[in-house]
């Protein structure tokens, strides 16, 4: 049996209380003989989304062994409330306990340091390994199948039903619709996210022609019975009259002709891409990672790629897909396309020359030209956010998910964490607010100089007559909840943590396998040791004078199966990128750690 360090672990506190439990609160020797395993995630965070369905199959065969507990752990203020997070527990169907920790209690006992963040508790109570980011489900599972092994022959294992309860359904027409599309006779098609269908609507945004889809998760093409999607996103009207379909979940892009009611699949291979993967190629044959919204823009159809932040194109003239914008790094960066930085962009626009983009995670509304330069009209990086009207350059908006193109070539921005629709106008620079009180707005459609309104939340759409003057709302400023981290000046050692999973070593057949990228914001925090190399760990020098600023840092590691009589061994990746506040200070640490994978053993 592999030996491994334990640590106890603290106790679950969350001010929100638990969901899926029907209404019970449980403590962790209430769950002892249970192996653990906490997933510390935020809904806004499309890497979480990717978590959620990376632990689906594990969660389903451990399921007499193993008890999930999502802890929720907000970044923005409305994932602080707790019935949004009611709303996303149902949105993204997550059938496991849930903790609400809006005070990030329970995240600060585990120093947990990215969205998101595993933690692996054994029977007897104590924490035995933790994972940052993606790609772990593998090496989960193998621990878990060794702690079944070892606490069933120390008689401290315990099997049975978890403490999982469903919630009551809910009957709607449509259920957190994400994205909207007018159609030519004045009906609307939308996609019905959370139901994983398609709907075609009347005009009167509320009566129901027709649905598309089994209204069950899957990937399969067919008539409107038939086919199958995941979660479908963003809608977009191909040259030749069908409807390119963002298929968030399947990583694909899909296509419904509204005459036959047939679904096919233009791109996408039903696999999430991971680094490494072709960035081109013939479509049906790349790998895509959560496309969130599509717009028809320069002869090309646009992905808004939210699961590593960039943008790619569809060509169906060569039925070629291939990255467009983005390096897959997360944050704000302008500039050519293959330098730029997005963070989960999440809704496209295509107005005259520009494709506008709403950039979730940044809190920002960023826009695309022909030749491909990436510039940022609202918006100042990943933890600035907040409701405030004026300047541009002083305007904040709130995790915003769509972007709407008006006649008069300003746009409308779906300002979704603030409830409100927002208007920037690149003529004077100023950006006002149109409309309050909507829940979540995750899109809008122009009709007949109105705009209607995808209220996601609510689930419905909503009609509203544009007033003269902007709505006038006190101003909000956020900074991200999560508490800074106290540093020393000068020289500050980061260590990557990454310990390969058991039965597994480092690929270094091609070279090295790991890489780190670290940069900083503002970029002059960082006297030395900015830039990309492949040891996981690393001196950093803060600037003399240097107070505070964020440090992102970009790691990954390729493992495989260590078994020499198999010529063809699994292979996985590893990858996570964090943001983290820094604060220089007389008493702070020399030394950042970050767990990549298993247990840092300076601690």
């Amino acid at each position: 049996m592999t030996a491994r360090a334990r640590v106890r672990a603290p106790e679950l506190i969350g001010k929100g209380g638990w969901l899926n439990t029907g209404d019970r609160q449980y403590t962790l020797a209430e769950l002892r003989g249970r192996i653990v395993i906490l997933d510390f995630w935020t809904f806004c965070c499309v890497n979480c989304l990717h978590v959620l369905d990376e632990l689906r199959e594990l969660e389903e065969k451990h399921r007499d062994t193993v008890v999930i507990i999502g802890v929720h752990s907000p970044k923005f203020v409305h994932e602080a409330d707790h019935q949004a997070v009611v709303d996303a527990v149902e949105r993204y169907e997550v059938h496991h306990p849930v903790l609400d920790d809006p005070e990030l209690a329970t995240w600060k006992q585990y120093a947990v340091r990215a969205w998101p963040t595993l933690v692996v508790i054994d029977p007897e109570g104590y924490v035995v390994a933790q994972h940052a980011g993606e790609g772990h489900a593998h090496a989960i599972e193998k621990l878990v199948e060794e702690l079944e092994a070892e606490h069933a022959a120390k008689g401290t294992l315990r099997r049975g039903d978890g403490p999982y309860v469903a919630p009551e359904p809910v009957a709607t027409h449509l259920r957190f619709p994400g994205k909207a599309l007018v159609l030519p006779d004045g009906g609307f098609l939308v996609s019905d996210t959370t139901r994983h269908r398609l709907v075609e609507l009347e005009p009167d945004g509320e009566t129901v022609r027709r649905h598309f889809g089994a209204g069950e998760r899957g990937f399969v093409d067919g008539s409107p019975g038939h086919a199958r999607f995941s979660e479908p996103q963003g809608l977009a009207v191909l040259p030749d009259g069908r409807i390119a379909v963002a298929d968030t979940v399947n990583h694909a892009i899909r296509a419904l002709d509204l005459a036959t009611g047939e679904t096919t699949t233009l791109a996408g291979t039903g696999r999430q891409w991971w680094q490494g993967s072709a960035t081109s190629g013939s479509a049906t044959e790349v790998d895509l990672s959560s496309p969130w919204d599509i717009a028809w823009f320069g002869g090309r159809l646009w992905i808004a790629m939210a699961g590593v932040h960039q943008l790619w194109t569809y060509d169906p003239a060569e039925g070629t897909v291939r990255v467009a914008a983005g390096t897959t790094n997360e944050g704000l960066v302008d500039g050519p396309g293959d330098e730029a930085w997005f963070a989960q962009p999440s809704g496209l626009a295509a107005a005259g020359d520009r494709l506008w983009v709403a950039d979730s995670e940044t809190s920002a509304l960023r826009y695309v030209d022909e030749a491909g330069e990436v510039h940022t009209a609202v918006g100042t990086g990943l933890f600035d956010f907040g409701h405030r009207d004026g300047p541009a350059g002083q305007a904040l908006l709130q995790h915003p998910l769509g972007v709407t193109a008006l006649p008069d070539g300003s746009v409308a921005v779906s300002d979704t964490y603030n409830h409100a629709l927002r208007r920037y106008d690149p003529e004077s620079g100023e950006v006002t607010t149109l409309a309050t009180d909507l829940r979540e707005p995750s899109d809008a459609v122009l009709v007949d100089g109105d705009l209607v309104v995808v209220e996601s939340a609510r689930h419905r759409l909503t009609r509203l007559r544009l007033p003269e003057e902007a709505v006038r709302v006190a101003d909000r400023a956020h900074r991200t909840q999560r508490a800074a981290t106290e540093v020393a000046a000068g020289t500050l050692r980061l260590d990557v943590v990454f310990q390969a999973p058991a039965g597994q070593k480092l690929d270094t057949r091609y070279g090295p396998s790991t890489r780190l990228l670290v940069s900083s914001t503002p970029p002059e925090l960082l006297a030395e040791g900015a830039g990309q190399g492949t040891d996981l760990s690393r001196d950093l020098v803060l600037a003399d004078g240097a107070t505070e600023g964020v440090l992102h840092v970009s790691a990954m590691a390729a493992s495989c199966d260590d078994d020499p009589e198999n010529e063809y061994p699994a292979c996985h990746v590893h990858q996570q990128d964090w943001g983290v506040p820094v604060t220089v200070t007389a008493t702070g640490a020399s030394r950042l750690p970050l767990v990549l994978a298993g247990m840092d053993e300076q601690a």
